[in-house]
């Protein structure tokens, strides 16, 4: 099953008077357990594509299937919905709450969608111990590393099961050890099933994924299969 089907994609910004076309006439499909990286210059639509990906902002024109469902004309209410329950963000910068330990930034998610306390504990519990956090679970994240980090966020990203996990340079502000801890992570959420789609300009974190999109100008100009996978 496709898990994101694209079909003539536009993205256009009202800036003043004039239109700004981000992404022209694209086309994606990714299937389901595929990973895939997306790559490309700085202004070539690859922030834009993940934010649509993520259901986090509305195409302009074209039509947007995330796991079979039309996601493309829904109102933000339901986009919200959508995000809570299907996708799964890793962002570069961590973007944890600084005042909660890891099992309290793991439960976030999970408050939202009114999962009793006793059970979100539970989960998050078990996600932290997961992704290698067995032992730091009461510590906050300023007596985490970098990479402690991203692997709670990587934790917080999977409490709702996502059809798809979406991640944001994950290894961006990360030093070379820390960045290989966290895509032995990705490797092994893939290895399970999960299906991955990376932002990033790291040629050795594209190097990870089946798929090379290489974006260029707001277009696809092209797709590279991976020769180690």
């Amino acid at each position: 099953m496709a898990i994101v089907a694209m079909e003539n994609l536009c993205k256009i910004y009202r800036l003043g008077s004039r239109d700004l076309s981000v992404l022209r006439d694209l086309n994606l499909t990714i299937g389901s357990g595929e990973y895939v990286a997306i790559m490309g210059p700085s202004g070539s639509g690859k922030s834009t594509l993940l934010n649509l990906l993520g259901c986090l902002d509305r195409l302009s024109s074209g039509t947007y299937k995330l796991a079979g469902q039309d996601v493309s004309r829904l109102s933000d209410d339901e986009l919200s919905r959508i995000r809570g329950s299907q996708v799964g963000f890793v962002f570069q910068s961590f973007n944890l709450i600084a005042q909660l330990n890891v099992i309290e930034n793991v439960q976030v998610p999970m408050f939202y969608q009114r999962i009793p306390e006793a059970e979100s504990v539970s989960r998050a519990k078990q996600l932290a111990e997961m992704v290698g956090l067995g032992d730091r679970l009461t510590h906050r994240p300023f007596e985490l590393s970098g990479g402690e980090q991203q692997r709670v966020a990587i934790a917080r990203a999977l409490t709702n099961d996502p059809v798809m996990i979406l991640a944001d340079e994950p290894t961006g502000n990360l030093d070379s050890e820390s960045g290989a801890e966290i895509m032995r992570v990705l490797d092994e959420l893939h290895a399970e099933g999960k299906t991955l789609v990376t932002v990033t300009h790291d040629p050795n974190v594209a190097a990870k994924s089946q798929r090379i999109i290489r974006l260029l100008d707001g277009k696809i100009e092209r797709e590279e299969r991976n020769p180690r996978q």
